[in-house]
């Protein structure tokens, strides 16, 4: 960690009858609905957001672009990361004769279910403007490959990763001849930013894990800062069929001396989540007992909020993401760097207030209840299971108004597709259901089989192609006319909304 400590609060607001509120509107909280959605040491030098929205274009260079293409073909001809071999064999194999990358910068390692990314995104925010330099690593992409490892703030630029990738690529050949499988996509993607990371260098690395814990790739870090965003029911097939069976996988990230963040909870998964964290003598906040958000209120463009951290109270933190969910990330975000720098174990104080408003305040999280047209207004949401669903159906709701709002839907198969739909019949008046280009598509016409049970036939309409299905969406909206405050949200995979998202904003 960096030498240099972050600015002191002078008087931080302790407010115990204001955390009384917390405790108990917290532990009052349907645990199921409070869903969350990554050498020397250098400090940034550039203050202020990334340029951008946050998702890097294709490349204007078209040699540049026929390189990144041809190296994008060569990962995506290895094991994709739906196909998985529960073992840290190959990726330890990676770092071993890469001379170890990941053990040069301290790292806080975020897993859960929803809100990783995100949570990712507002932790990286808040070390950088705490003079730190971040690297970021997230999973899976809005559009482009690129945006999963950042440095800086900003995703690697395509040459930055050309050169990453072809650095690596002689190990990768090594481990792939030594071991029964070869190296799969995700596990060469995460030696790539581990790489990145410790050429750039970074002072701390924010990584987020692909899939559970204890065996993805991602865990051959030794963070002392362990986040855990809410568990719910995804990747059952993998994980388990209840939120405290998938909890036994994501507290494999918990190590041993480490300081553990744990977002609010299903009671079976904290069960498993608080017994790892004694077993490894981890020391446990908890969101709703030692931090939370004492007070949101909606504002234009965003929410306004009083957090309480490990260290005192935070007022008047504007965060320009819409939700309840978005607000409890924050907390957590927040949470989880204090922890890095030792406050409320070791110090009682708080981060300096300016650096945290400016960090919120300059927040992105594109494909999480994002507005990318107006005149009908389109949203974007990535929500692709039930708990995320509940979640967005809750925040479109609070922060838009529609007088109606039409559903475009794009799922992938093997996900509780039948849970999302009955999540969001509430505020649907109507759905498009619709496929996506991805191999894993749901098959439109079974999609629709389920859509039909969920709303009734009246309310469904098909379209197999993304295009249209937005063509039809934005029909329907606009049938009520310019001022009448219909609106559309594109939901149901991070597949489809990232396909709309190039083709309502970069098409």
């Amino acid at each position: 960690m960096s030498d240099r400590a972050p600015h002191e609060d002078p008087e931080p607001q302790t407010g115990p009858d204001a955390f009384d509120e917390i405790v108990g509107a917290e532990t009052g909280r349907d645990p199921d609905l409070a869903v969350i959605e990554a050498g020397s040491r250098t400090l940034r030098t550039q203050a202020g957001p990334p340029p951008g929205d946050g998702v890097p274009a294709r490349p204007e260079d078209p040699e540049v672009d026929r390189a990144l293409r041809e190296v994008e073909a060569e990962l995506a001809g290895r094991w994709p990361e739906t196909r998985l071999d529960p073992s840290l064999t190959r990726i330890e194999a990676l770092m071993d004769v890469m001379g170890d990358p990941q053990r040069a910068y301290p790292s806080i390692h975020i897993t859960g279910t929803n809100g990783k990314t995100t949570t990712a995104r507002l932790i990286e925010a808040l070390l950088t403007s705490l003079d730190l330099r971040t690297g970021r690593y997230t999973s899976p992409h809005v559009q482009s490959v690129t945006e999963r490892i950042s440095v800086d703030g900003a995703p690697l630029d395509a040459e930055r990763f050309l050169a990453t990738y072809r650095d690596i690529e002689p190990y990768l050949a090594m481990v792939d001849a030594a071991q029964e499988h070869r190296l799969s996509f995700f596990e060469a993607l995460t030696g790539m930013a581990y790489a990145a990371f410790a050429d750039a260098p970074v002072d701390v690395a924010v990584v987020e894990v692909g899939m559970g814990g204890s065996w993805d790739a991602t865990n051959v870090i030794d963070a002392g800062v362990a986040v855990v965003t809410p568990i719910d029911l995804d990747h059952t097939d993998r994980l388990g069929a209840t939120p405290g069976e998938i909890a036994v996988e994501k507290a494999g990230i918990i190590k041993r001396g480490a300081t553990v963040v744990l977002a609010q909870q299903p009671v079976d998964a904290a069960q498993v989540l608080l017994k790892k964290a004694v077993e490894v003598d981890a020391t446990v906040a908890r969101e709703g007992m030692e931090f939370g958000v004492l007070s949101r209120e909606v504002a234009v463009g965003g929410q306004l909020l009083t957090l309480r951290g490990l260290g005192g109270e935070y007022p008047d933190v504007f965060l320009p993401l819409h939700g309840a969910h978005m607000a409890h990330n924050a907390a957590v975000a927040l949470a989880a760097v204090e922890a890095f720098f030792g406050i409320g174990a070791q110090q009682a104080r708080t981060l300096d207030l300016d650096a945290v408003r400016s960090a919120f305040a300059s927040a992105l999280s594109p494909g999480r209840l994002e507005v990318v047209r107006s005149s009908p207004t389109v949203v974007l949401d990535a929500a692709h299971n039930p708990g995320g669903a509940r979640a967005v159906a809750d925040a479109v709701t609070e922060a838009f108004g529609f007088s109606r709002l039409i559903g475009v839907v794009g799922a992938s198969e093997g996900k509780d597709v039948r849970g999302v739909l009955e999540a969001f019949e509430p505020v649907f008046a109507e759905v498009v259901v619709c496929g996506n280009s991805s191999y894993r598509a749901m098959d439109v016409d079974e999609l629709a089989a389920v859509a039909v049970e969920v709303f009734g036939p009246d309310r469904v309409r098909v379209e197999p192609r993304l295009d249209d299905a937005l063509e039809s969406a934005i029909t329907l909206a606009e049938e009520e006319g310019e001022f009448a405050g219909a609106g559309v949200l594109v939901t149901g995979s991070v597949i489809t909304v990232g396909e709309a998202r190039l083709l309502l904003r970069k098409g």
